[in-house]
């Protein structure tokens, strides 16, 4: 079942699709098919199935498509508390806990757990969708914002 569009979900999906995306090179090739699934202020989940372009030699996601999802993760969840922008990075911590392969679905899940005058600290988990959802990495994104 479709998530209901509120507020918080048309923002992140405009911020994204008309401005992030169409800007960013890195994101375009890496993410996207990625899909924002679901928003509420200050928490975005998203999908993005693995595909070629995102394993490694060994045939696993690769670690720096896991720190893009990082990055990309933590700038939805300050945008969906309002802002026009998702910041700059400051600091991003990946902890790489499992594997996910192609054909596999992730599950993207972050929340701005505060969003100050000029920082941000938000936390990110990538897990599989569905199943027993086994988490492949999490992290912690800090970023410079210019509030409201």
């Amino acid at each position: 079942m479709a998530a209901e569009v509120n507020a918080e979900l048309q923002h992140v999906r405009n911020y994204w699709l008309n401005f992030m995306k169409p800007k960013s090179p890195i994101y375009t090739f890496l993410l996207n098919d990625i899909e924002v699934v679901s928003a509420t202020k200050g928490s975005v989940t998203a999908h993005l199935k693995v595909l070629s372009v995102h394993v490694n030699s060994k045939g696993t996601l690769h670690g720096v498509v896991s720190s893009c999802l990082m990055d990309w993760a933590g700038g939805m969840s300050i945008v969906s508390t309002g802002l026009d922008n998702s910041g700059l990075s400051t600091d991003i911590h990946t902890t790489y806990v499992s594997v996910a392969r192609e054909g596999d679905l992730l599950e993207i899940e972050s929340h701005a757990s505060k969003v100050g005058a000029s920082l941000a600290f938000t936390t990110i988990q990538i897990r599989h969708a569905g199943g027993n959802g086994q988490i492949v990495a999490h992290g912690t994104h800090t970023k410079y914002v210019k509030a409201k």
